[in-house]
């Protein structure tokens, strides 16, 4: 009884932490929680808007593995039994509200009443278990979703029960995975039922999505459509916003903003941010030099992340040391950030000691469609070049990086940003010596204990102890060139308003509204 007790002490302790929004239940209200707070704009229903970015989706498949800017648009589209909140709570979706056993090992989820999908198909059990049962197929079987669950069940017809081999205090955040109708081969037809479903997808071109007339939250969305506009060049979607042919771009840099603020005046607003990123250079491990910790340890030494925090972001960026966003403090280890301070001489001294005295040659291949990250890449050239290490910036399309550096690990250097879920474990598990996406080639035997240990805590001080353990090795083993958390310029015209950040990948267009009388 004692050890029952304390498990689900830990647990709400855990759950508070993530879970700040919610009442005992997990129960919500659903009236868009989310929505801005209208303080000096008035919103109005109707109107169309154009969003631009500098890359195409990846799939609309949401149980696959994608990129950010992928994830960021289909957040839109579909939904889970739970869903993330700007505040960074984890709050009921497609179920409308949830208890969890006091041994940890029991979620069981209510139905919503009604909800349907964008199709006007109200959602069923079968279409929960068929979602449930594809994502799981989508993460593989040694994914710690598929480890984690003993048995899926229905006690009735409005209550799912999810039973695990043991209690998991991250799995939560699992089921935000999108519920989906059953037999639904989301590449061919997307259908969810979140804010805005899919009218027309043109490969290269754009993406456009139409009001939910079915939408279960109240009063939302705002805007009658929307079509996300692919513009691969940087320089060309800065120009479209400025001539007025898109509304919203993330990802300015100071320069652009400066540049928007002198020729558009008060023609767009700029909403500032962070990108809830691990902005880095991130090293394959086993790429000649780059294999020796102390090569690693020297370009770490070399590299002035406030200089480049300073002239692409105004100083506004978090600097950051290890692989975690400082969005989730609970586990965040903040001295992994003083690891490493610019240091020109310390590191030409590990070089030498490495036997690289003289420097040597690496390449950094970047995607051409992410100005900060091109930009970051030549600064970085820079302040190598005072160590002798001579680089060449390769830039690339981007479903090139997803294939040759991303996937096929054939790369030495590459500067990217990568996001995660409200888990901790989703941000540190790609570090695993095993694990599929270690495109750094990471191995190092005390990290994939402390990993294992992390999965299998359920205190919040023991859980969080373990992950920032493992930030503080990866810091003080140079896994990567960690910089920051950037900041995040995003120009809207000045028509519109209602731009929310979340602590995670979503572009909430929901939320966005057109300003009455414009």
């Amino acid at each position: 009884m004692k050890r029952l007790l304390a498990i689900l002490l830990t647990l709400g302790l855990i759950l508070s932490a993530v879970l700040t929004g919610c009442t005992s239940d997990g129960k919500k209200e659903e009236t868009g929680e989310d929505a801005p707070k209208h303080t000096e704009t008035e919103p109005s229903y109707g109107g169309h808007l154009v969003y631009g970015m500098t890359q195409d989706l990846v799939s609309l498949d949401p149980h696959e593995s994608t990129d950010a800017g992928t994830r960021s648009v289909v957040f839109n589209i579909y939904e889970g039994l739970v869903k993330p909140s700007s505040s960074g709570d984890l709050i009921p979706a497609v179920a409308d509200g949830y208890e969890i056993d006091p041994s940890g090992t029991e979620y069981v989820f209510t139905l919503r009443d009604g909800v349907k999908f964008q199709n006007g198909q109200e959602v069923t059990l079968k279409d929960i278990e068929y979602s449930f049962n594809r994502y799981a197929e989508f993460s593989g079987e040694n994914s710690a979703f598929v480890k984690s669950v003993k048995e899926l069940s229905f006690p009735d017809e409005k209550t799912i029960r999810i039973t695990l081999a043991e209690p998991d205090s991250e799995f939560l955040s699992e089921l935000t995975f999108a519920i989906i109708p059953n037999g639904n081969d989301p590449n061919e037809t997307p259908i969810g039922t979140g804010p805005y479903m899919v009218s027309e997808y043109k490969a290269g071109q754009y993406l456009d999505l139409s009001k939910n007339q079915n939408y279960w939250v109240k009063n939302e969305p705002y805007l009658d459509t929307v079509r996300f506009k692919f513009i691969a060049d940087v320089n060309t979607a800065f120009t479209e916003l400025q001539a007025g042919t898109i509304d919203v771009l993330n990802y300015l840099t100071t320069a652009q903003v400066e540049a928007l603020k002198k020729s558009a005046g008060d023609e767009f607003r700029i909403v500032e941010g962070n990108m809830n990123l691990v902005h880095a250079m991130f090293l394959n491990n086993q790429a000649g030099p780059l294999s020796d910790v102390r090569v690693r340890q020297a370009i770490c030494y070399a590299v002035d992340r406030d200089a480049i925090n300073s002239f692409l972001f105004a100083g506004k960026s978090i600097i950051i040391g290890s692989h975690m966003t400082p969005q989730l403090p609970t586990w965040y280890e903040p001295a992994a950030a003083s690891v490493y301070t610019y240091d020109v001489q310390k590191a030409k001294d590990l070089l030498e000691q490495a036997g690289y005295k003289d420097g040597f040659d690496l390449t950094i291949t970047v995607p051409s469609s992410y100005s900060q990250h091109v930009d970051t890449a030549q600064i970085i050239a820079d302040q190598l070049s005072l160590v002798g290490i001579k680089v060449t910036i390769k830039q690339v399309e981007w479903t090139v990086w997803l294939s040759d550096v991303y996937k096929g690990r054939d790369y030495e250097a590459t500067v990217i940003g990568f996001d995660g879920k409200l888990n901790p474990s989703d941000w540190m598990a790609k570090y695993a010596t095993d694990a599929s996406k270690n495109m750094m080639n990471y191995s190092n035997a005390e990290y994939d204990e402390l990993l294992e240990k992390a999965l299998k805590a359920v205190d919040t001080e023991e859980k969080a102890s373990y992950y920032k353990q493992m930030q503080m090795n990866l810091a003080e083993n140079a896994a990567s060139v960690y910089i920051e958390d950037p900041a995040d310029f995003v120009a809207m015209n000045s028509r519109f308003d209602g731009y929310v950040f979340y602590p995670t990948t979503a572009w909430d267009v929901s939320k966005i509204y057109q300003i009455k009388g414009k």
